[in-house]
């Protein structure tokens, strides 16, 4: 049964009134399926009016594992000997683009630990290559660098940039992520806003020692920023960092975060994870039942991908692309035709 407040709040919130955080932490109060399903309902309502039926694919290529952070929920922090790294050569990442070209992509999602190598004249002269060759937009997701690096990288040519904050509270971001402060993250996000960039944020949900208020924050922060783009998915444990006893996130509870996201959020772009595909094989279709309205298929070499080990079992499901396509038909959605920018507000 449903509560009657909460429908109240759902009603608001699918009116684009302003909702609190006791508001917030009211409906990822949940108590059984038909306020979940009503929960999803609306977020599908919202969706579907503010950015369409339209699925926009978006490929990633993950051009190198090494990282100088020590993150400890990240299979390629500094401090993993196990892994085997790579740093993919700007000739083999022109070739991804190209290939992300022939097979009907409009998005190339360029993203690497922080790696130095990749200075900002290396980047941004493959940058302007990558431009030069195809009609992508570009999406960079290469971590915290300093502003003037991003400024170059606008020049160049890039036309977004994907930064989680990971959390919204300042303790737990500062013990995750040793050295780093979530000012300083919060700082280059504004700098990429004020550059132009469309910029995309997010968080993970089930982080050890996170609470159900700083899930509610996460949720105010996103509506505070207006990002272009929120990805939102479940913590999974990687065996060789510091966390790796911890249990993984809860799918269900990362969707339900993703459907209040929408509805509070509205025009946003929110990803159907590949971290969701993990925990479940149906979880980039539950994701997309709550709101979701993107997916970032891997087109990484294959000889390179299982070395981008940030989390176990990050892998394509059997079919590729095909295998996308066909589930976002079934659904009664459509691939995307465009480069995918956010729509105005409606």
């Amino acid at each position: 049964m449903i509560r009657e407040r909460f429908l109240k709040i759902l009603q608001a919130g699918e009116r684009g009134e302003g909702l609190s955080s006791e508001d917030l932490d009211f409906l990822l109060s949940a108590e059984d399926q038909e306020e979940d399903g009503a929960l999803f309902q609306t977020a599908e309502r919202v969706r579907k009016e503010k950015v369409g039926n339209e699925v926009h694919l978006r490929g990633i290529v993950e051009f190198s594992n090494i990282c100088v952070q020590n993150c400890l929920y990240c299979g390629l922090r500094r401090d993993n000997r196990r892994l085997r790294r790579y740093r993919m050569t700007p000739g083999e990442i022109l070739d991804c683009t190209r290939n992300a070209m022939k097979i009907g992509l409009k998005t190339v999602v360029l993203q690497s630990g922080e790696d130095p190598w990749f200075t900002q004249d290396r980047l941004s002269g493959l940058i302007r290559r990558i431009k030069e060759e195809t009609d992508l937009a570009i999406t960079l997701s290469v971590g915290e660098r300093p502003a003037e690096d991003y400024r170059a990288w606008k020049r160049a040519g890039a036309d977004r940039y994907l930064l989680k904050q990971e959390t919204a509270s300042p303790a737990l971001f500062a013990r995750l992520r040793p050295g780093r402060t979530l000012r300083e993250r919060l700082d280059s996000l504004r700098a990429l806003k004020e550059l132009g960039y469309e910029v995309g944020s997010g968080n993970m949900v089930g982080l050890p020692g996170q609470t159900e208020k700083d899930l509610v924050a996460d949720i105010q922060l996103f509506k505070e920023w207006d990002f272009d783009m929120i990805g939102i998915g479940p913590f999974i444990p990687h065996p060789s960092t510091p966390l790796a006893e911890s249990p993984a996130g809860d799918l269900h509870r990362s969707v339900k975060i993703l459907a209040v996201t929408r509805i509070v959020t509205g025009n946003t772009h929110l990803p159907a994870t590949t971290a969701s595909g993990v925990l479940d094989p149906q979880g980039r279709k539950k994701a997309l039942l709550a709101g979701a309205n993107v997916i970032m298929p891997d087109i990484t070499p294959g000889k390179y991908r299982e070395h981008y080990d940030i989390y176990p079992g990050k892998t394509e499901p059997q079919g590729g692309m095909d295998s996308l396509i066909q589930l976002i038909t079934s659904l009664g959605r459509v691939i995307g035709r465009g480069a995918g920018n956010r729509r105005p507000p409606s």
